[in-house]
């Protein structure tokens, strides 16, 4: 049974989440600030995290780079009453893996919370028994984590899973919607497209000697991106 920890500061919200979730067979911790939040998911290490990003205590776009940075792996969804892609795209900047925007249709959200955790503990969390260097960064399939020798690079499930897609396609320009298709598994538009240049930024930061000038995961003009084969 999967562990969903949802910090939310409204309490209508929440008790309807907490409800529909429970119905759905989740078991749920609801904190109601921020630093609840993090006391709680260090404590009880949920499967999954549902983040308010207005919290009375702080933005919850800072609850989730303080998650990350102490080395929460656990898929982040963000939930954000603003329609501007600003908000979005700080939150994938944080760390977050996924957002819904309020309100929201309960179907949509429990999709992508199937969807996330599928993907962070399912057929993307062991795909096969080996381990790949690329450069000097070795991706360990069996441990489902990538490191720079003996140090971890700390990726998130999301960061994950696309350097594990682009793994098994290295060599081979991919459009945005394709990546976006296989990683996220919903099909695309253009705002979500551009989240895409986020992730590679990210992900970039995290494996490239030098982000700026990237070695490793190159851009294709016109096309996407392409892992050196």
């Amino acid at each position: 049974m999967s562990h969903i920890l949802l910090i939310e500061d409204d309490s209508a919200i929440a008790q309807s989440l907490q409800d529909a979730l429970k119905f759905e067979g989740y078991t749920v911790t609801w904190k109601s600030t921020g630093q609840e939040g993090v006391r709680a998911a260090k404590a009880h290490l949920p499967h999954l995290i549902l983040l308010d990003v207005r919290l009375p205590d702080g933005w919850g776009f800072d609850v989730c780079r303080q998650l990350r940075q102490a080395g929460f792996h656990a898929p982040i969804i963000m939930l954000t009453a603003q329609q501007e892609a600003m908000d979005k795209v700080l939150g994938l900047e944080m760390g977050a893996d996924d957002y819904v925007t309020k309100p929201f249709n309960l179907r949509e959200l429990f999709s992508r919370i199937r969807a996330q955790l599928r993907r962070a503990y399912g057929e993307y969390a062991q795909p096969n028994a080996n381990v790949i260097s690329i450069g000097d960064v070795t991706l360990d399939m069996n441990q489902g984590q990538a490191f720079r020798g003996p140090r971890s690079l700390n990726l998130t499930p999301t960061e994950y899973r696309l350097l594990v897609y682009l793994t098994q396609n290295r060599g081979i320009a991919l459009t945005r919607t394709q990546i976006l298709d296989a990683v996220w598994g919903y099909a695309p538009d253009l705002e979500e497209e551009r989240t895409i240049n986020v992730y590679i930024r990210r992900l970039r930061e995290k494996i490239e000697l030098d982000p700026g000038k990237p070695a490793l995961i190159l851009t294709v003009p016109g096309i996407g991106y392409r892992l050196v084969g």
